[in-house]
């Protein structure tokens, strides 16, 4: 059975022009993107199924990420259903040079599991291992998205 820590992935993504809005910053739109693309992977990894997006639970936007910053966004599954994963989602802006970062945005993601018909199928259960996969899982928990 999957563990928390088995389902955390973090990826970077460098805000250019091209991803901008009118404010010269990340454009929502894309931040939800990255969002949902780095959540599905975990839910996938997690599930060990090809996994769609049911749900976006409250998504709140912090603070703006420049152009030339990078999106930093980390996901992970805290949660399951009898066929449906959830996945907690963090956002940092951080500085390319020198690495500091700042939290801009928190949700998290509802999957549903499907099989190749794009039937639901169900997913295993999720098990905590250790201290940190408990922490995540607590934090996620205590949300309440």
């Amino acid at each position: 059975m999957p563990n928390v820590l088995e389902t955390r992935i973090t990826n970077r993504f460098r805000v250019q022009p091209n991803h901008a809005n009118n404010n010269n910053t990340l454009h929502g739109g894309n931040l939800m993107k990255w969002l949902d693309e780095v959540s599905a992977m975990s839910a996938m990894r997690f599930a060990g199924e090809t996994c769609v997006t049911a749900q976006v639970n409250e998504l709140d936007f912090e603070r703006p990420i420049r152009i030339g910053d990078t999106a930093l966004v980390e996901a992970y599954v805290y949660d399951e259903g009898r066929t449906s994963v959830h996945v907690a989602l963090r956002a940092w802006r951080e500085e390319p040079r020198s690495g500091e970062t700042e939290k801009t945005t928190e949700s998290s993601f509802t999957f549903v599991a499907i099989d190749a018909d794009g039937k639901p199928v169900p997913v295993p259960d999720l098990t905590v291992e250790s201290d940190e996969g408990a922490r995540l899982r607590e934090r996620a928990l205590e949300a309440d998205y």
